[in-house]
């Protein structure tokens, strides 16, 4: 299949020309100005003192820290009115959907609700409700991180994202399982730095009540870091931050190594720095951390058929094919989707990554990269979204749906696409 770009119309160009009046972050950005809160039409946003940056590892200074009463504490999101099961109580289950999105940062974090996220939240409370009484109820959401402009500030979690949430997983009864990203605990490279520590306590303690207990088997103890099962599917999220750590990587493949795959068909992971991507954090560039991805987990993804990854970073909808031979001499493909439309302002495509090293490195399994759906060339074209991925026994397909200005969103011929290739006869 050739790569698809959706073209927006007009009107939504210029809807999304007053909305993104900022440029792609950068270490030590400033946070551009966001519309006021609203759950009906987008609307010019006002001016807003700027919002600082959080740390990043590639530049030499480090942001200030905000500054906090001793008093204020991140409020835990609230549990899921209707909770996942205990993993082995929903052996069984080979039909269900779920919900994947990220990227829901605003431009008044810390002063008022994200009012983009509402959005792209009533949107997925509609499908949810529609979709109750049929084979594919929604039983979870996947969130794939830069929940809040700078995840050490309390307010940002507190006045911005926690209620928005608390409407998936009360009014939804929704779970809801979020990765953290770059902006909610900081690029730091070091486990240890204090930015992180601060970002990743206010982290773990919106999502207390969300992920397994630090004690539990599907957690790695003192990190971001867990897994869960779900009917005929296992989902991972770790935290791609600190991609390079050894402690977190033996994790995960641990986990892998144990899986019951008779019963666990399906293999999915999630988390925020995607290996390729043709955004402002991709194309030509290479960063630590999508090199990393690439030699260390994407081999071990593939040693153990993970059939899907979910990611953000990028604020756009992008789709990646990876087609190998595994050891048995078995054609598989593995989809790598980038769904970074949740509500901060829109990126636009920025170039095509050079796959060459990639490639000559992977020849032994005979890897091929398809880059199915590229984002457009301007903001306007890539719209906030999330994604439907319909679980039917081994079999997912997935439903990009547009919200807002997006609505109408086809980054297919149609917005709908099975992950599975077409039967050779």
């Amino acid at each position: 299949m050739k790569m698809k770009v959706w073209k927006s119309h007009a009107s939504r160009a210029a809807t999304v020309a007053l909305l993104c009046v900022t440029a792609p972050f950068e270490p030590g950005a400033k946070a551009a100005p966001q519309a006021p809160q609203s759950t009906q039409t987008p609307q010019t946003a006002p001016a807003q003192a700027p919002q600082t940056a959080p740390a990043q590892s590639t530049g030499p200074a480090q942001a200030p820290r905000p500054q906090t009463t001793p008093a204020e504490a991140v409020r835990a999101i609230a549990p899921a009115r209707n909770p996942l099961p205990p993993e082995e109580k929903s052996a069984g289950v080979t039909r269900f959907s779920f919900i994947v999105y990220g990227d829901t940062r605003g431009r008044r974090d810390g002063v008022q609700v994200q009012h983009e996220h509402s959005l792209v939240v009533d949107s997925m409370l509609a499908a949810a409700k529609q979709l109750e009484q049929t084979p594919y109820p929604v039983r979870f959401v996947l969130q794939s991180g830069d929940a809040v402009f700078d995840g050490r500030d309390v307010r940002q979690w507190n006045t911005s994202f926690v209620d928005i949430v608390n409407r998936l997983t009360v009014d939804g009864g929704i779970p809801y399982f979020l990765a953290p990203g770059n902006h909610d605990v900081t690029a730091a490279a070091s486990l240890t730095s204090p930015d992180r520590q601060q970002g990743l306590s206010n982290y773990l303690s919106a999502v207390s009540q969300l992920i397994p207990a630090d004690t539990a088997a599907r957690r790695l103890a003192g990190y971001p870091t867990y897994a869960f099962g779900y009917g005929n599917t296992f989902v991972i999220a770790l935290d791609s931050n600190i991609a390079h750590d050894e402690r977190q990587f033996e994790w995960v493949r641990g986990q892998l190594r144990g899986l019951d795959r008779d019963r666990y068909t399906n293999v999915v992971a999630f988390f925020h720095h995607p290996p390729f991507s043709s955004g402002p954090h991709g194309g030509a560039k290479v960063g630590p951390v999508a090199a990393t991805m690439r030699t260390r987990y994407m081999p071990l993804f593939r040693e153990h058929r993970v059939k899907a990854l979910f990611m953000g970073h990028e604020h756009l909808f992008e789709h990646w094919v990876e087609r190998y031979v595994d050891t048995a001499g078995r054609k598989q493909r593995l989809d790598m989707v980038i769904t970074g439309g949740g509500g901060a302002p829109p990126y636009a495509h920025s170039g095509e990554p050079d796959l060459t090293a990639y490639l000559a490195a992977n020849q032994a399994a005979e890897v091929k990269l398809e880059h199915l759906v590229r984002p457009g060339p301007a903001r306007g074209d890539n719209p906030y979204h999330w994604v439907l991925v319909k679980v039917d026994g081994e079999r997912l397909s997935m439903e990009v749906n547009g919200v807002d200005w997006g609505v109408g969103f086809r980054p297919y011929r149609s917005n709908k696409v099975k992950l599975e290739d077409e039967a050779v006869p």
